[in-house]
Parts: C-alpha cells; sequence; structure tokens
C-alpha cells in the first residue's frame, strides 16, 4: 500500500503543470546525488551531490533545491535486487521516502536504479574522466540515469494518451 506522498508515473503525468521540473535521487549512505529535468521534461541533467549528514539537513537542502527549481516531485531511485526482491538499501529508501513526507508535500515516484550506477560509470569511463571525477560524479550522474528513464516512460505515457 503506497505511502502518502507516494504515486506512479501515471499519477504523476496526470499531475504535471508547465514550468515544473523533476526531481531525480540516487540515495546513498553517504551521498545523495541530484539531477534536474528542463522544463520541457525532456532531458536530466546531473546537478550536484549533497554529502549526507542529518536527515533533517539533507531534507532542508533538498526543499530549498525544490522550491528553487519550481519542482513538481520527487524521483527516488529504487535500488531493487537484479532478482526483483527487496533488501536493506529498498527499505533505507521507503524510509527516506516516509520521512520527507512528513517535510514536503511533493509526491514522491520510485524508479528502478537497477544498473543505473553501472551505466553512469560506463559513461564517464567512456568520457574519460579519472578516477577522482567519476567518484565525485558517480551519483550525481546516477541520479539523472534515473530521471532520465522516468522521464522517457512520461514522453511514452504522452504519446500513448495524445
Amino acid at each position: 500500500m503506497p505511502e502518502a506522498n507516494e504515486i506512479d508515473v501515471f499519477e504523476l503525468s496526470q499531475q504535471l503543470k508547465p514550468g515544473q521540473r523533476l526531481l531525480g535521487l540516487d540515495l546513498g549512505s553517504k551521498t545523495i546525488g541530484i539531477a534536474v529535468s528542463d522544463l520541457s521534461l525532456t532531458i536530466a541533467t546531473a546537478r550536484s551531490t549533497i554529502r549526507r549528514t542529518k536527515f533533517s539537513k539533507d531534507a532542508e537542502q533538498l526543499l530549498e533545491l525544490a522550491k528553487s527549481e519550481n519542482a513538481a516531485a520527487y524521483i527516488l531511485g529504487l535500488p531493487v535486487n537484479m532478482d526483483g526482491s527487496e533488501g536493506p538499501r529498498v527499505q533505507a529508501t521507503r524510509a527516506f521516502a516516509r520521512n520527507m513526507a512528513v517535510k514536503s508535500e511533493l509526491p514522491i515516484v520510485y524508479w528502478d536504479e537497477r544498473l543505473s550506477t553501472v551505466a553512469a560509470e560506463r559513461a564517464m569511463l567512456e568520457a574519460d574522466l579519472s578516477r577522482r571525477k567519476r567518484a565525485a560524479k558517480i551519483d550525481q550522474v546516477a541520479a539523472s540515469f534515473i530521471l532520465q528513464g522516468l522521464l522517457d516512460r512520461l514522453r511514452d505515457i504522452r504519446a500513448k494518451n495524445g
């Protein structure tokens, strides 16, 4: 059963208004990678990484970013295991979402993030980034892969529904 702020991608497509963006989040134990969509909800761009401290401080930064970007929703990468099962990382992500729901009315959409970090790492290797630069950017690039997957799905929904 969904939590208070959780919606699916179809519900999100019905709620979006012109001029709104989406925030993609890749939650790690030490950092939160952030990506932001463009206004046409076509392209995800890696934005920044928050070094995690206390939840209240992390949430405050996300709330400020959501307000400044006129965000319509948080897109949270859901780290499902390769076999589709849910482990401790999924539980931690859902707990984060429950805590965010207390602080923000913005809806939360989960997006399967299997292989997003692998894809991000591959893209950065192809761009010939040094190990240090890859380490600094991996979470935000993974967030952009998560968000881009959702944006592509939104485009498909819009195409089917005219």
